[in-house]
């Protein structure tokens, strides 16, 4: 998450920050600074070389098992997010709190334990650039939604695209996927749990052809 503060009030939830959004601080805060500032450029640059080491780390565990990913993120993250945890603390009363280097490091001290999270489960993210490119459709179309006038017209429309976009992220044909499910729903009892489960986008026994070539899971 980026630390929208909606999400604090969510119990039974473990929050997992998102390192894309920290790193954009630094990003901006380089960009802010004017090029007398040499003292502040550096440290922002320095920053942003704490972000970019974790990067490149998620880069060479990107095709491995979650097991495995965990292991070495506690081996070679671990040791550059206590090195910038320190740098944080260090930084803190050294620089203006107001100014944009500032922000990025009170953001990255606010957001710490969420921020860390991703170290908890090898299966986490590092950031959620694709549940973004997932809703992107959606913000693009902002205007559509100016119909859905109503607070059940907007959820509808809400439950329609994660249903949409979570099938494509399990490699089904979205038109496909939804024709199956108008035809399976009104013949089924819906209360029936089990059965519920056998439709949703992750379940093995949808058919076939509801996937997209090559995708299949």
């Amino acid at each position: 998450m980026d630390g929208y503060a909606g999400c604090n009030g969510i119990s039974n939830v473990t929050l997992v920050g998102c390192w894309a959004h920290a790193r954009r601080k630094f990003t901006e805060a380089l960009q802010a600074l004017p090029k007398s500032a040499e003292t502040s450029t550096v440290k922002a640059k320095e920053g942003l070389a704490y972000c970019n080491q974790l990067f490149e780390i998620e880069r060479d565990l990107k095709d491995k098992f979650p097991e495995e990913r965990y292991k070495e993120r506690l081996e070679r993250s671990q040791p550059i997010l206590d090195a910038f945890s320190a740098w944080l603390r260090e930084q803190t009363p050294r620089v203006l709190p107001k100014s944009a280097l500032g922000q990025a490091i009170r953001y990255c001290r606010n957001q710490w334990d969420r921020l860390v999270a991703f170290l908890e489960d090898g299966r986490l993210e590092i950031d959620n650039n694709r549940g973004e490119r997932s809703i992107k459709p959606f913000v693009i179309g902002r205007k559509n939604w100016l119909f859905s006038n109503t607070a059940k017209g907007a959820k509808s429309s809400a439950i329609i695209y994660s249903v949409v976009e979570t099938a494509k992220e399990n490699g089904l044909d979205p038109f496909r996927y939804l024709s199956y499910l108008f035809e399976e729903l009104p013949n089924m009892d819906t209360t029936d749990r089990t059965k519920l489960d056998q439709l949703l986008p992750w379940s093995t026994t949808i058919p076939e052809e509801c996937r997209v070539p090559n995708k299949s899971k």
